[in-house]
C-alpha cells in the first residue's frame, strides 16, 4: 500500500471535518468561519486543497454519506434471504447512527441542494441512486431464487423503502423520538411478508 502524502492526510482530515459541520448546519449554514474553526486551520490553508466551498461540500457529501451506506448495509452479507435482507436493511436505518453526527446526509442535503448547488445535487442523486440499486439488487436476486414473488417490480420496492425510512426520519428528528421510525419499520415489513415475499403454497 502506498504511502499516503502529508497533503492527502491533511485533505482527508479537512473533509471529515467538513463532513461533521455541514451535515449538521447544512451547506448554506455552513460559514468559512465554521470551516476553519472545526478544522483549526486558516482560509488558505482550505483553499489549498480545494478550489471552492461548493468543492469541499461535494467531497464531504461522499464521505458522510460513504459512512451511512456502510451503517445500513452492515451484516447484509451474512443474511442469506433477501426478504430478511431487506428487513435488515431497514433496521439498520432505524437502529443504528453513523458516525458523522447530523442525521442522513441524503436528507439533510437532498433538500437544500435542490435549490442551487448543482455540483452537490449531482452527488445527493448519485448516493440516492446506489442505494437504490443495492435494494433493487436484493429484490432481483431474491426473485431468482423464488423467495420473491416474480411480479414485484424491484424499483418500486426499493423506492417504498427508502422514500419511508427518509420520511419517518425526517418526523422522527422534529419529534426526537424514534416513534415514526418504528411504525415506518413494522408497516414496511408487513409489507415486505402480504406483498413481497414468495409463499410456496398457491392461495
Amino acid at each position: 500500500m502506498k504511502q499516503m502524502t502529508k497533503g492527502q492526510k491533511t485533505r482527508d482530515r479537512i473533509i471529515a471535518e467538513a463532513a461533521n459541520v455541514f451535515n449538521q448546519r447544512g451547506f448554506e449554514g455552513c460559514s468559512m468561519s465554521d470551516l476553519m474553526a472545526a478544522t483549526g486551520l486558516e482560509k488558505g490553508g482550505i483553499y489549498r486543497h480545494f478550489s471552492s466551498k461548493e468543492e469541499l461540500a461535494a467531497e464531504a457529501f461522499d464521505y458522510a454519506w460513504k459512512l451511512a451506506f456502510e451503517t445500513r448495509t452492515h451484516d447484509l452479507e451474512q443474511v442469506p434471504n433477501s426478504v430478511e435482507k431487506l428487513k435488515r436493511f431497514i433496521a439498520n436505518f432505524v437502529e443504528r447512527r453513523t458516525s458523522v453526527p447530523g442525521g442522513c446526509p441524503v436528507l439533510n442535503t437532498a433538500v437544500e441542494a435542490d435549490d442551487g448547488n448543482p455540483l452537490l445535487r449531482e452527488r445527493v442523486r448519485n448516493a440516492w441512486r446506489a442505494w437504490r440499486d443495492t435494494l433493487v439488487e436484493i429484490v432481483a436476486a431474491g426473485a431468482k431464487r423464488k423467495e420473491i414473488r416474480p411480479d414485484v417490480d424491484a424499483k418500486e420496492v426499493a423506492t417504498l423503502i427508502v422514500s419511508s425510512l427518509e420520511g419517518a426520519l425526517m418526523i422522527a428528528r422534529l419529534e426526537r423520538n424514534k416513534d415514526a421510525l418504528l411504525a415506518a419499520q413494522s408497516h414496511l415489513c408487513r409489507y415486505l411478508e402480504a406483498e413481497v415475499r414468495a409463499h410456496s403454497h398457491s392461495h
